[in-house]
This record gives structure tokens, sequence and C-alpha cells, in this order.
């Protein structure tokens, strides 16, 4: 079983620091930052095997070549976006396979944010990181792909097990919150009020979250509901105009 360690890096970015006690292996989910990704390291594992990247965006690739050069740790990334992650050993394409340690991790290409994002999956271990496509209770922006796109990699993660522990690269939970509830009336929703109020409080993180949470209170992936569509006044509308209505009003809430 993976220990996940949650390290904050800038002003909200999220690291992610998997270790594999059978194997003693350790990998680095999307460093944003050397300073505090190295110092967790140093006090903790003295070693990084592995550095996993999400998309090229530099507020999740910006301790890779420092981080790289101190441990000698391998790169992994979408082959897509080869020529855009700073330092990427291993290309690895959709539904592609690695191991960490003795733990399979598949790799599913879900570009809409940008247009080589990836998210690494594990069955067994029953997580997923996802970078800045699925937030909790929002999505991230559509700036290289297309809406369509950025749905379609939604929609696959809806489909991961409902236990699936989401990991996302950003603490943005209070404002998706503020958002979500403007646009539906969703008494699951509003239980999750106090909790987020009260992780943040105690200046600790929203997630991981599960897929089942996300399903009953993320709007972004519940645009094929009734309710939602009838709070937009638009009941006829397909799934995809829902979303992109969706997403255009958040983009300016």
């Amino acid at each position: 079983m993976l220990d996940i360690n949650i390290v904050p890096c800038l002003q909200d970015n999220y690291c992610f620091i998997i270790y594999d006690a059978e194997t003693n292996m350790v990998a680095v989910v999307d460093p944003s930052e050397f300073e505090p990704v190295n110092n967790f390291i140093e006090k903790k594992f003295g070693k990084i095997d592995y550095i996993l990247n999400t998309h090229h965006h530099f507020d999740h690739t910006g301790g890779n070549l420092n981080l790289k050069k101190k441990y000698k740790a391998k790169i992994i990334g979408s082959k897509i976006d080869e020529k855009r992650i700073p330092g990427i050993d291993i290309k690895l394409s959709d539904n592609e396979n690695f191991k960490l340690g003795n733990i399979d991790f598949k790799t599913f290409f879900i570009p809409g944010h940008t247009s080589g994002h990836i998210c690494f999956y594990s069955k067994n271990e029953k997580i997923v990181f996802t970078g800045d496509t699925l937030f909790s209770l929002g999505c991230g922006k559509v700036f290289e792909g297309t809406h369509y796109e950025m749905l379609r990699s939604l929609n696959l993660i809806k489909k991961l097990p409902a236990d699936t522990q989401i990991y996302c690269g950003h603490e943005y939970t209070q404002k998706n919150f503020e958002f979500c509830i403007k646009h539906e009336v969703n008494n699951r929703l509003k239980e999750k009020k106090q909790w987020i109020k009260s992780r943040l409080h105690q200046k600790q993180p929203t997630i991981p979250v599960t897929v089942q949470e996300e399903l009953d209170t993320n709007i972004f992936l519940r645009c094929d509901n009734s309710g939602v569509k009838k709070s937009l006044d638009m009941e006829n509308s397909t799934e995809l105009e829902v979303f992109k209505k969706l997403r255009d009003l958040k983009d300016v809430f």
C-alpha cells in the first residue's frame, strides 16, 4: 500500500510524494517548486526515484530540473508533451502502464486543460492524480483543448470506481463550492460546507475526495442532470452545451 504525502507549494498548489514501503521506491507528482519538496524529501526519505508530471505548466513542473539533478530521478510525462516537460526521460502514451515498485499505474490521456494532459491511475491502490483536469467541486480551465475534449476527459474519470481517491493539483475547493451552490440546489453539497470550512481553518487540505463524492456534488460532473439543466434554463440542451455554459460562467466567476 502506498503512503501519500501532500506537500503545499506556491500559493495554492499541491505536490504529492508517494512511497512504496515494500520496495522503498519514492515518486513525486507535479513538483511546482524545489524547496518545499526537497525539504520534505530530505527529512523523510533522502531519495526520489521518479518525478511524475500530469502536464507541462510551470506550476506543475517548476521543480523538475533541480530535483532531477540532486536525486538523479527519472521524469515521467506524456509523449505528446515531450518537448514541453523539463527533463523528461520516460514518455508515456494513452493507456500505457508503468510500475512504481510493486504498484501498477495506468496513464490516461485527458486533454482539455492542455493538449497533452494525462492522469495517473492505480486500480489496486484506488487513487488517481488528476492534475488540473478535475478538482474537488470543479474542473480546470480549457486552455489548449476544446470543451468537447474536456468533457470527454471528465467523463472518463467519472467512470472510475466510485471509491477511487482523487488527488488534484490545487486547493480550489472553497471557491468551487461557492460556484456549485450558486447554480444547483444540492443537499449533498450543502453538507460539505462546514467540513470545507473546518479543513481550511485547520490549514488542512480538502483532498483527497472520492469519485462518488464528486459525482454527488461537483456540478461539472452533473451536466446531464435534469436539476442542473433546469437551474440553467437549459432543459433541452445537450450535456456538452451545459458544460460549455458552466465553464464559461466559472471563467468569470
